[in-house]
């Protein structure tokens, strides 16, 4: 950029609290953030507005809105302070630190707290915490550098890297299948108990796609438990047949300990993502995590595929 482009840039603290002002649409949450008065903030407002030539909010009755133009300018003002927060961070060239991870419980209990010490072990000089507390987590204040989602991968502003589909299917104990006399054909679930940790539908859709007519009342019995571990450790003890994540329980598979009498499966709409910053894509510690997770589970598959 040369000398005259830098020169019609409005000030930068002018842009950072119209940033926040208009994220928070509030002159007064973005001063607490900033930690700046209300009328500094206001004068910041007025001093980018009076350089850009049109109001940028309308001061309403105990609140403000942005203007069209404020509208046009806010997502642009937020990438480019976003893209320049990352690019200080990859500068600084940060092996190290903090990596701090937000994810959904399920995913972090069932597959990601077993396979972090892997991680650890290949960049000691990266410390982990891990959140699991289901908040909505704004990436652009850094309080997470990465996070687990599900969905459908399109979150502005994020880059979002598919990991698994949310995919289950019927498990068992071998034991419970052999107290059974055998599991020939997907009706002879019915003769078991049923576990499940959620929809009542999904016992429904399972046996809909095995081509099994069944009473609604088939999601009235069964274990209901709170998540997919419990199901899990439930399931491996002959409590009942359990619809799994397949890829929660590779290790159980490959030891025998559970079984999948049928390959039927469902699926949620969606996947599991891993999502980040799209600013922040070359921050060493984040394309660390990014490089062995994808890693992880490109491995994963080769098991589930040789387990098949």
């Amino acid at each position: 950029m040369d000398e005259g482009s830098a020169s019609r840039l409005p000030p930068l603290p002018a842009i950072r609290v119209f940033e926040a002002a208009a994220r928070h649409l509030s002159f007064t949450r973005a001063a607490a953030e900033l930690g700046m008065t209300q009328a500094a903030v206001s004068y910041q407002i007025r001093l980018l507005e009076d350089r850009v030539g049109a109001p940028l909010f309308r001061r309403l009755t105990r609140k403000v809105e942005l203007t069209e133009t404020g509208e046009r300018l806010a997502p642009a003002v937020t990438e480019a302070l976003a893209r320049l927060a990352g690019a200080f961070a990859a500068a600084r060239d940060d092996t190290g630190g903090m990596l701090s991870i937000t994810s959904i419980h399920t995913f972090a209990t069932n597959w990601l707290v077993p396979r972090l010490g892997r991680f650890q072990l290949a960049h000691p000089g990266i410390a982990v915490r891990l959140d699991t507390r289901t908040k909505l987590v704004d990436f652009t204040r850094g309080d997470s550098d990465v996070g687990i989602r599900h969905g459908l991968g399109v979150w502005p502003g994020l880059a979002a890297h598919p990991l698994m589909p949310i995919e289950y299917t019927a498990l068992c104990s071998p034991a419970l299948r052999d107290r059974a006399g055998g599991l020939a054909h997907p009706r002879d679930l019915l003769r078991l108990p049923l576990m499940w940790d959620g929809g009542d539908s999904y016992w429904q859709r399972w046996f809909a796609a095995a081509g099994v007519a069944v009473p609604e009342s088939v999601s009235d019995g069964g274990l209901r438990l709170e998540n997919q571990q419990m199901m899990g450790r439930a399931a491996q003890a002959g409590e009942g047949v359990a619809l799994l994540n397949p890829t929660f329980f590779l290790d159980e598979l490959a030891a025998g300990e559970l079984v999948r009498p049928f390959p039927v499966s469902i699926r949620d709409e969606g996947s599991y993502h891993l999502v980040h910053l799209d600013s922040r894509r070359d921050v060493p510690k984040i394309a660390a995590f990014r490089d062995w997770i994808l890693s992880e589970l490109a491995a994963d598959e080769r098991q589930g595929s040789t387990a098949g």
